[in-house]
């Protein structure tokens, strides 16, 4: 994986890094400071773990306020909306009762003025039924009057003759008289009756008109009840109208609300990438320190072979020079042998080497043996494949 590439190019820039120091102690100082810089910035990437935390924390708490807040909102917008339902409801009943109301007013007015109207035309029917009494007795009246003027003149012309039958003139007088005290009280009855019909059609006119006056006092006091229904429904209408207001501004609040919380959960989905992103960092630095740890206890290890192995070079090359001065003082006490003799002779004295001026090394030897000389030079060590090793090791390790 792409993770074990980049520990191993780390790996290997930080053997190079190592190869370039000289001493164990340095390179243990190096492999501390680096431990340390990671370890510094595991610390920090901890640190910014618990803040990202933190802040999803209190985003998740402000999502939570937000939905209540959602919810009692939809509760709030689901109670004005039975509310204008039943203002809806109650205004549509009113407007019922109120045409209801005209309309029967409006049909018992109409059975009033029809009743009315026909109680004026049968007054006028009865007033021209008398008219046309009045004038037939008018006119029967005016009949008796010419006869009486022509009886009375047929009397005066035949008063000489009438003298001479006054016992028939007294008798027809007689009759004449009772026949016009009988007209004159057929007048009087016809005229006391006429007086009654008067008066009862006046009777009725006073009655007509009083109730045309209480239809007229029941119309105003109905405009009146209209007037104020009509103002009840204005008032009714301008609530309505400031609800519906209210509603609006209620739904545009709902809908900057809803873009707000549109717009905190993408915050909380960007911080949650976020997060997860740093979570994978923190788990990819977490395993890269893992196989530090393991390098570091691999070169540990390593520094502890090469500490036992310097121990055991000098123990040996101590136990060198030892012999080298025992064969060298037994040298001097022995005799010398003869020329033909195949035993070499051993190197005098005065040619002991300084330090650091040891011839090389025979390369047939080990790697670990050390110089023939008596001088103070250690042993030279394989360093080359002790790197190699190293550098094998920790990938080894990683595999």
């Amino acid at each position: 994986p792409q993770t074990a590439r980049l520990t191993v190019k780390e790996i290997t820039l930080l053997m190079q890094t190592l190869n370039t120091l000289s001493t164990p102690e340095e390179k243990l100082a190096g492999l501390c400071k680096k431990y340390a810089e990671l370890l510094e910035e595991h610390r920090n990437t901890q640190k910014q773990m618990r803040a990202l935390q933190k802040k999803q924390n209190q985003l998740v708490q402000e999502k939570d306020n937000l939905r209540n807040e959602h919810s009692k909102a939809i509760l709030a917008r689901s109670k004005l909306e039975s509310l204008c339902r039943e203002l809806q409801r109650h205004n549509r009943t009113l407007k019922e009762e109120g045409m209801q109301r005209t309309r029967l007013e409006e049909e018992k007015r109409k059975e009033v003025t029809s009743h009315f109207q026909v109680t004026l035309n049968d007054i006028q029917t009865q007033m021209q039924q008398h008219d046309e009494r009045n004038a037939s007795l008018r006119q029967e009246n005016a009949e008796l009057a010419e006869k009486l003027k022509k009886l009375y003149e047929q009397y005066k012309l035949r008063e000489e003759h009438i003298e001479k039958v006054v016992k028939h003139k007294d008798l027809q007088q007689q009759l004449v008289d009772a026949k016009l005290h009988q007209a004159q009280e057929l007048l009087k009855e016809s005229e006391d009756r006429h007086e009654r019909e008067k008066d009862f059609l006046l009777k009725e006119a006073v009655e007509s008109q009083r109730m045309c006056e209480l239809m007229k006092q029941q119309e105003v006091h109905l405009k009146q009840q209209l007037s104020l229904y009509t103002e009840k429904f204005e008032e009714f209408q301008t609530t309505l109208s400031k609800s519906n207001e209210v509603f609006t501004t209620f739904k545009q609040e709902m809908e900057k609300m809803t873009k707000k919380i549109k717009k905190l959960e993408k915050e909380t989905a960007m911080y949650r990438s976020r997060w997860e992103s740093s979570n994978k960092a923190l788990l990819e630095m977490a395993e890269e320190k893992a196989v530090r740890d393991r390098e570091f206890e691999a070169l540990q290890g390593k520094v502890q072979r090469l500490e036992k192995l310097r121990r055991a070079l000098k123990v040996e090359r101590n136990e060198l020079n030892k012999k080298v001065q025992s064969l060298s003082g037994g040298t001097e006490g022995a005799p010398t042998s003869n020329p033909g003799t195949d035993s070499p002779s051993p190197p005098p004295t005065d040619s002991l080497l300084e330090p650091g001026t040891c011839p090389a090394p025979d390369t047939t030897t080990a790697s670990t043996s050390s110089c023939s000389h008596s001088c103070h030079c250690e042993p030279q060590l394989d360093t080359d494949t002790l790197l190699e090793e190293a550098n094998t090791q920790p990938v080894q390790a990683q595999e």
